[in-house]
């Protein structure tokens, strides 16, 4: 094995430098993999361009990789070996909190990059911090004890399995969040990777009706929700939304309400408000904005209506959707759109944001082209 592993790595806004950083040791109860694919996502977009940290960093938290070295109790504990395919989620919890004997480690403090300095996450872990390789931009990723690992099924490429993060926010957010189910109707807002993904879940959950939103440049993506599952899709720069929506009802509106616009401001969460069904529907939201001025209380609260927060996803959500991928049902691979090499973190980044190569859905990095 070489003695050193190459990372890219963010030092400053829109920034990103080639590093080298010693090959670390493996304790008994860690493992080192070896990076096949990194997705990159909305969140990495925005965490590019306005860091919320000095440290350098390496981004990174949609990971893929076979498990290079094994220490001997964390096959023992874990139940993988060396030369497994792996998806590795971005939270290392603490393993004792309440959170975490919840299953929910997703909440845990030790994972918490927001409140808690010290907190491990993949992408957004400070490299500084030992043993350094804490992001999916680089050759190679380092497995603490805390890990949450899962094995890609077989059949899986490890391209095909860089979806599954947001095919697991799909399976949170859609149906473990947003209740959807068997003849449900689901308004959609944002064909993006997260957006299309609800698609697919949706589709899968027995959704009647599946209405998805975008703006004029997203055209290609909408050709691919219609593909993926969507009965109607809406430029809203184009139609009416909320008009078009009531249509397509006959009047009655939609049971559920996804945001994935990724904090395109009120106007989505309004829409999806007026959107909702008479009573009792249900609005997701990711909670992107600092302020709602004039939020509409009443309304949400006349037409009984229940606001849950779209954060992450949990263990069977990444379960399932790793099954999902290897049942092959839906044309997944029309997410996946481009590749980029390590040494093009900045052009893959900037391209998902929509400021480099056009028409990128879903961009794996592979560290080793």
């Amino acid at each position: 094995m070489v003695d050193s592993v190459l990372a890219a790595v963010r030092v400053g806004p829109s920034k990103t430098e080639i590093r080298e950083y010693p090959m670390p040791d493996v304790p008994d109860d860690a493992a080192l993999m070896k990076m096949e694919v990194a997705g990159i996502c909305g969140t990495d977009v925005k965490l590019y361009k306005t860091p919320p940290t000095k440290s350098p960093v390496i981004m990174g938290h949609e990971n893929i990789g076979i498990i290079a070295k094994a220490g001997r109790e964390f096959t023992r504990r874990k139940g993988f070996k060396e030369g497994d395919l792996v998806f590795v989620e971005h939270y290392v919890a603490c393993g004792k909190c309440e959170w975490c004997h919840l299953g929910q480690y997703r909440h845990c403090e030790n994972t918490d990059w927001r409140r808690n300095p010290d907190a491990i996450r993949y992408g957004y872990t400070s490299a500084e911090k030992a043993p350094h390789l804490w992001g999916g931009f680089a050759h190679y990723v380092y497995l603490p004890w805390n890990a949450v690992v899962h094995h890609v099924p077989k059949g899986v490429t490890p391209e095909l399995a860089g979806l599954v993060t947001p095919m697991a926010n799909g399976v949170e957010w859609s149906l473990f969040d947003g209740g959807v189910g068997y003849n449900s109707t689901v308004l959609i807002q944002g064909p993006g990777q997260q957006g299309l993904s609800q698609t697919v879940i949706c589709k899968q959950a027995g959704a009647a009706l599946i209405i998805v939103t975008a703006t004029s440049k997203d055209r290609a993506r909408m050709a691919v929700a219609k593909e993926l599952g969507a009965d109607f899709t809406i430029d809203v720069e184009k139609e009416d939304p909320l008009a078009r929506i009531m249509e397509i009802t006959a009047g009655k509106g939609v049971d559920v309400a996804l945001d994935c616009t990724a904090g395109a401001g009120t106007i989505p969460i309004l829409l999806g408000v007026e959107a909702l069904k008479r009573k009792g529907g249900t609005i997701v939201v990711q909670g992107e904005m600092k302020e709602f001025p004039n939020f509409p209380l009443e309304k949400v609260t006349v037409k009984f209506i229940t606001i849950k927060s779209a954060r992450g996803h949990s263990f069977k959500a990444c379960e399932l959707a790793l099954a999902q991928l290897a049942s092959k049902r839906f044309p997944l691979e029309k997410v996946t759109t481009h590749r980029f090499g390590l040494k093009d973190v900045d052009l893959a980044i900037r391209s998902v944001g929509g400021q480099g190569v056009p028409d990128v859905i879903h961009a794996s990095l592979m560290p080793w082209e």
